[in-house]
């Protein structure tokens, strides 16, 4: 009975980490494209911050899962969630990443002329809509929601797409705006690859709950 209440106890200890990095991880999506939109360098030392913060959540996580892993030999459901909790810990860390590169361009960018965003803003939105609830299906379990967040996935893909358009025909137009208009690109690679973490987050709540790997299946909801 003891082993048991330790190995639930550090079973919500690993879901209470995984939580906060994630919830860092959306404070650095949010302040590193705020560098970019409002054009605002301030920002980028609170998400270097978080960075360090993610990262050694990430090193933290991973010793957690092996550890619960080697000591409890957990079945079924438990076991699952921890091996969806080490791919999601994956998927967080690169969030930081991701978010690191978005408020480092936004900075190159403060010192040239302003140029036209294309969707960034409304990736953003979708993005970081769909890392919030994630990580929300996450911590409640909630299949329709995971379900919900891979259906969006199309649309930021979608706004990527437009962006990249819209900025190659500038850049034809105006070969000054070549380097601006390719950081802008890098910025909504990035936001496109946010947007794909969370997709492998709300795949790995599926797995999670329902035993179910639906990451190469024909029929993803």
């Amino acid at each position: 009975m003891t082993m048991k209440r330790h190995f639930d106890t550090d079973l919500e200890d690993l879901r209470g980490r995984l939580l906060r990095m994630g919830s860092l991880c959306e404070e650095m999506v949010h302040y590193a494209v705020k560098v970019v939109v409002d054009r605002d360098d301030s920002h980028l030392s609170k998400v270097q911050d978080w960075e360090r913060q993610v990262n050694a959540l990430h090193i933290e996580i991973d010793e957690v899962c092996l550890r619960l892993i080697a000591l409890h030999q957990p079945a079924a459901g438990d076991l699952r969630l921890i091996a969806a909790a080490i791919k999601i810990n994956s998927d967080l860390e690169r969030v930081g990443d991701q978010a690191v590169n978005i408020a480092e361009t936004g900075v190159y960018l403060l010192k040239e002329p302003k140029i036209k965003l294309g969707d960034i803003p409304r990736m953003v939105e979708v993005a970081a809509g769909m890392l919030k609830d994630a990580l929300d299906a996450f911590s409640r379990g909630d299949v329709e929601l995971a379900r919900d967040v891979i259906k969006r996935d199309d649309e930021e893909d979608r706004l990527k797409s437009q962006t990249f358009n819209e900025l190659v025909t500038l850049m034809q137009r105006d070969a000054s705006a070549i380097q601006r208009g390719m950081d802008i690109i890098l910025v909504a690679r990035n936001l496109e690859r946010i947007a794909d973490h969370a997709t492998n987050v709300a795949e790995d709540v599926i797995f999670m709950v329902l035993g179910k790997d639906i990451r190469h299946s024909a029929e993803k909801i």
